[in-house]
């Protein structure tokens, strides 16, 4: 185009500018359109994706904060009102079996070509061992709950035990690497304190503080109960962030289907041992059960797949919240159905968690990643900033050729 207007007379090189220049910059900008075009559909795909991630994570949230309220209430009124003596421990070793038989007809949907189940599930039991890892912290977990029980009270158990909210969080910045406004640390501390002023009636009570009747005060020790709380709550905290880290990070992408019924196998030995320990119910091993006793079976296992959803479709954080919106739920419904207290201070209470979770929940700031855990997420934003640099830098070029050619 340069030499064919330079070879033109003068007189005819204005109406070749006008001429060719025109030509030029349709074809420049029917460039940028088409570059400009597929960022945009992209971005309208990821859009529609989002929007249906975001549908579907709420449902999952609001089903667990669902199962939860309904597990708690049930179980008060099966041992408080109907005082059934099934053991607790032969209850969740049930769930687990239930949880094992319901991932392995998951999994039987969704196998790779040429595995067949049992094929498949050989290969899951030879690669559980990092949820046999999480089974056994759940393990450490309930038998550090049972030390402090034994030497602290409850309004103090209690206490401590709204500390999973910060755990939790501090584990997911230190272990994910994600950074939290200070907008969501302070509705997280809302939160906690909200759950403990909803508590309320528990710790207020003066026999709260003593410990069971089972142990004699001298028997018990407060430092050690206080050291196991601790620990407990911490454990739970790391707990939920390294079963984040396995079902969204780790190497081997298994389903979470596949990684539940890993987590039902660790399990399931665990509570078989609780439950030879415990030496069953009043009414001996098997003992006591009832169709209220088959149900709480039934919402135990589906509150572990639930979990196991709520972190593949949001995080850790967002199952705390679920799980701590189910306990105003849950006491609301204990109050209405088993006529269970409801004091100004709850309802105060109540309202301060609502509020805390909104706050955490539609804060516009985005989590932040540290660079060694988001090389992907770098790469591609610094990608982006280069070619807007380049297409900055080809703009004045065009301008400059075209100038050249109207001089």
């Amino acid at each position: 185009m340069v030499k064919r207007m330079s070879v033109r007379t003068p007189s005819h090189s204005a109406e070749a500018t006008t001429l060719e220049l025109p030509s030029q910059r349709p074809l420049r900008t029917t460039s940028l359109d088409s570059n400009e075009k597929k960022p945009r559909g992209i971005m309208a795909s990821l859009g529609c994706c989002g929007a249906m991630m975001n549908g579907t994570k709420l449902m999952v949230l609001m089903i667990l904060c669902l199962q939860n309220s309904v597990f708690t209430v049930l179980r008060r009124y099966s041992q408080g009102i109907l005082k059934e003596d099934y053991s607790k421990h032969e209850v969740l070793l049930v769930g687990e079996v239930i949880k094992l038989a319901f991932s392995a007809f998951m999994i039987s949907g969704v196998l790779p070509n040429g595995d067949t189940l049992s094929i498949r599930l050989r290969y899951l039991t030879k690669k559980s061992w990092k949820m046999l890892f999480l089974a056994i912290l759940y393990g450490c977990m309930n038998i550090l709950s049972y030390i402090s029980l034994r030497n602290i009270g409850a309004g103090m158990f209690t206490i401590f035990a709204q500390c999973k909210i910060l755990t939790t969080a501090t584990f997911s910045t230190i272990v994910l690497g994600r950074q939290y406004s200070w907008a969501r640390w302070r509705a997280l501390i809302a939160l906690m304190f909200g759950v403990l002023l909803f508590s309320e009636p528990i710790w207020s009570n003066p026999d709260s503080w003593k410990v069971s009747s089972v142990v004699s005060s001298e028997e018990s020790n407060v430092l050690i109960g206080t050291m196991a709380v601790i620990i407990e709550v911490t454990l739970s905290g790391f707990a939920s962030i390294y079963f984040e880290k396995v079902i969204k990070t780790d190497a081997e992408q298994l389903g979470i289907w596949e990684r539940n019924f890993q987590l039902a196998l660790g399990s399931f030995p665990i509570y078989l041992a609780f439950m030879i320990y415990d030496g069953g119910s009043k009414a001996g091993y098997a003992g006591g059960w009832s169709p209220v006793a088959w149900v709480l079976a039934l919402l135990g296992a589906a509150g572990g797949l639930l979990v196991a959803l709520s972190i593949k479709y949001g995080d850790s954080i967002l199952k705390t919240l679920a799980t701590t919106g189910a306990i105003c739920l849950s006491s609301l419904l204990d109050h209405f159905w088993l006529g269970g207290p409801l004091t100004p201070v709850m309802v105060i209470a109540g309202f301060q968690v609502i509020i805390a979770i909104c706050n955490y929940t539609f804060d516009t700031t985005p989590v932040e990643v540290k660079p060694e855990h988001g090389m992907e997420l770098s790469s591609s934003v610094s990608i982006g900033k280069a070619n807007d640099e380049n297409n900055q830098e080809e703009e004045p070029l065009v301008q400059r050729q075209s100038s050249k050619h109207s001089v």
